[in-house]
């Protein structure tokens, strides 16, 4: 089988605060010791399970059915969420899974080979743009019915981009990438990759950008509270919040998700100009990292207007303002089964 459950759901906590007692349960039912030293113990209604890849390595994957209360409303498609770097499933099980469960959708949070609880490569990084988009192909061929809605989060939207450049194109990869019913692009890195953004903020905003280099790449996020919110997240939420997010954050990353030389090679990601897909391209106003150009480019590439949110930041799907977000890729779902 491809799937294989380790945990079944529990409740520990409310939506409102992330949860990190040690989820010691869940490696004596499934067998597998945990990767992360500080895991995120699932909400009410959520299960973790592991899909094993052909390379015979498994990826952990956060589910939540949509609710009882809305089983006679018409069959939605199922959304399936990727993060970005330095996250994991987890980052879309604190508010957006129960939101859109609650809203009707079959939710599956994915995390990337040697990110969160999945396995890791043998290999120095986790994988390749290539390598990440068939995996997630991989997840959905066998386990999702009908075509879903593919939602990527910074690093996470290049790999849908990258997985929307394979649809259509020819036989071969019609059958390795599975048809969508759309794409949402959430803060998303450009289609020519980072390099742009870093280049702008150099000229434009150099103590800006001496502080995402510092954040990222030196990964001072990791132990300065102050930076790690300024990159992440709103000024406004709590310190002890962040922190905690800060400590899964540190633990979701065992190895980087790309070579970035050997990922900046390969961009730009290739177009794909008359395959008909609907995409959402959605920024937030207060983006330490994907700036406004940044957003234009992504949306250009498709064909679309950005939509760009207030009062959020990077983090758009944590951030204190979490439901402004989900309410327009709500708006923008509905609008698909019209």
């Amino acid at each position: 089988m491809s799937i294989s459950v380790s945990s079944c759901s529990f409740h520990f906590m409310n939506h409102s605060k992330p949860c990190l007692k040690p989820h010691v349960l869940s490696a004596v039912l499934s067998g597998r010791t945990n990767k992360m030293g500080v895991p995120f113990d699932l909400k009410e209604g959520q299960s973790r399970i592991f899909h094993e890849l052909p390379s015979g390595l498994s990826m952990e994957v956060i589910v939540q059915k949509k609710k009882n209360k809305n089983k006679n409303v018409e069959k939605k498609q199922s959304l399936v969420f990727v993060h970005g770097s330095y996250h994991a499933a987890w980052c879309w099980a604190q508010h957006w899974l129960p939101f859109f469960s609650d809203s009707g959708y079959d939710c599956y949070a994915l995390s990337l080979l040697g990110q969160g609880e999945s396995d890791g490569p043998s290999d120095s990084v986790a994988g390749t743009l290539q390598t990440h988009a068939r995996d997630v192909a991989d997840f959905i061929n066998r386990n999702i019915a009908s075509s879903p809605v593919l939602l990527g989060h910074s690093f996470g939207g290049l790999i849908i981009q990258y997985y929307i450049s394979n649809l259509g194109s020819d036989k071969l990869k019609e059958n390795l990438y599975p048809k969508l019913r759309g794409a949402v692009l959430v803060c998303s890195v450009p289609p020519s990759g980072n390099s742009g953004l870093v280049w702008r903020y150099l000229f434009s905003k150099p103590i800006a950008a001496f502080k995402v280099t510092r954040s990222l790449a030196a990964k001072a996020f990791q132990t300065s509270l102050s930076l790690c919110k300024e990159t992440f997240f709103s000024a406004t939420m709590e310190d002890y919040i962040v922190k905690r997010y800060q400590e899964l954050m540190k633990e979701s990353s065992r190895m980087p998700l790309f070579d970035l030389r050997k990922l900046n090679a390969s961009l730009p990601v290739p177009s794909v100009p008359h395959y008909p897909l609907e995409v959402l391209v959605l920024g937030a106003k207060n983006d330490f990292i994907v700036d406004a150009q940044g957003l234009k480019e992504t949306a250009d590439f498709y064909g679309v207007s950005p939509i760009c949110v207030d009062s959020v930041a990077h983090d758009m799907m944590l951030d204190t303002s979490w439901e402004k977000g989900a309410q327009v890729i709500l708006s923008w779902l509905n609008g698909l089964d019209e």
